[in-house]
């Protein structure tokens, strides 16, 4: 199907939730190179929104995945799954935390984050904490209770009254973070880097704070690391940057290099909360989307790929830097690893997105003033190269 009929089936069948989409249809991709339905080649700085964290047609990722598919790709949690158990182990034995369950979304391993922490102060034999803390501009997810963790007015009003308790911070606020706890606060809930605001990092003192309070008022931290974990950063976690450790870490994207899954971990007191019954799911760490992570995570961990995201990281930052320096449109750049952000003096995201595209390459643009970078970690300094030198073009246009 070329590009035009592809739009008429869209228009005509799908719900309208996206709104008028980037008029481009992908047929495949190799590396971080994607062709779409019209032959044209793009080299890809978004990664399906920080998803294929190895490229496209990843040979290893390609071959076991057609291997589990042609043996098993589903099987009811109520049986034991060889491929799960070794995933739960390696996110383990790599983390600060003790227990994993598998879900499917982002949206999931937070929606059992929150039902986590509200059952765990449940058999402590205190109910009333069950307010969770989050921060002003942060996403966390399109459930209800995520929509209702999620500090971003225009994501929650449809769906007034929200049925969680959340309270919203500004980010980087100390005082503010400080005021906002009382005692039925059950726990502060932060991205690391907020991904959907615009590449924003909290600063050291703010998770010094958050850290402090979480110590002193029986409060739980609960990491979102959707976005940022699973190398994004640098690092597995972005969590080790700040050296803390959560009581519980959701993540999702990454994890299975484009195939479905999430997952959340916790330490082993917060764990023990769920008992058989409390939590479930159908096809979360079925046999399919678990092998996948086991590959994604033997590539980071021992075959270099997480060494190599750290220093395209470092490059790339240094390169933007560079043009910035020399660029006035630029305000600044921000973020850690292979998750950047371009911030614009004018609200000119949208119009450099689009010009970028006309040379070959995609960018992520939030709002109006900020580029995301959020590229495969098997990147070149090449590539890297590249793309600098088309936004120097399209800055100087």
């Amino acid at each position: 199907m070329n590009l035009e009929q592809v739009q008429e089936l869209d228009s005509k069948y799908y719900m309208n939730t996206f709104g008028k989409r980037t008029p481009i249809c992908f047929t495949e991709g190799k590396g971080i190179c994607l062709k779409d339905t019209e032959g044209r080649e793009y080299k890809d700085f978004f990664a399906g929104i920080a998803v294929n964290c190895l490229g496209y047609g990843h040979p290893r990722l390609v071959r076991e995945l057609q291997e589990q598919v042609a043996m098993l790709t589903h099987i009811s949690n109520v049986f034991y799954n060889e491929n799960q158990a070794r995933l739960a182990e390696l996110l383990v034995t790599n983390s600060c935390l003790d227990r994993v369950f598998f879900a499917n979304t982002g949206a999931e391993a937070n929606e059992g984050a929150i039902k986590l922490v509200k059952k765990y102060f449940v058999e402590q034999g205190r109910p009333e904490k069950r307010e969770i803390i989050t921060l002003k501009n942060s996403f966390h997810g399109r459930t209800l209770a995520t929509v209702a963790a999620t500090g971003q007015e225009k994501y929650q009003k449809p769906y007034q009254p929200l049925l969680e308790k959340f309270v919203h911070v500004e980010v980087n606020n100390c005082e503010e973070l400080k005021a906002a706890v009382n005692n039925n606060t059950a726990a502060i809930m932060v991205e690391f880097i907020q991904g959907e605001s615009g590449v924003l990092p909290l600063q050291e003192e703010f998770v010094k704070t958050i850290q402090n309070i979480c110590k002193e008022k029986e409060v739980l931290l609960v990491a979102d690391e959707v976005q940022t974990g699973i190398g994004r950063t640098g690092k597995l976690f972005a969590y080790e940057w700040y050296g803390v450790e959560p009581d519980i870490v959701t993540l999702a994207k990454g994890l299975g290099g484009g195939v479905p899954i999430g997952a959340f971990l916790a330490k082993e007191k917060v764990a023990a909360a769920f008992v058989p019954g409390d939590h479930g799911t159908t096809f979360g760490g079925n046999p399919l989307a678990t092998r996948a992570g086991l590959v994604v995570l033997d590539e980071l961990l021992n075959n270099g790929v997480l060494t190599h995201a750290d220093e395209m990281g470092v490059y790339f930052k240094k390169e933007l830097e560079k043009l910035k320096d020399t660029n006035s449109g630029i305000e600044l750049v921000r973020g850690k690893g292979l998750m950047l952000g371009v911030v614009f003096q004018e609200e000119i995201a949208p119009e450099i997105g689009a010009k970028l595209r006309e040379k070959g390459y995609i960018a992520g643009v939030v709002g109006k003033k900020v580029l995301r970078l959020v590229p495969p970690l098997i990147i070149t300094t090449e590539e890297i190269d590249g793309f600098v030198q088309a936004l120097t073009t399209v800055l100087g246009k």
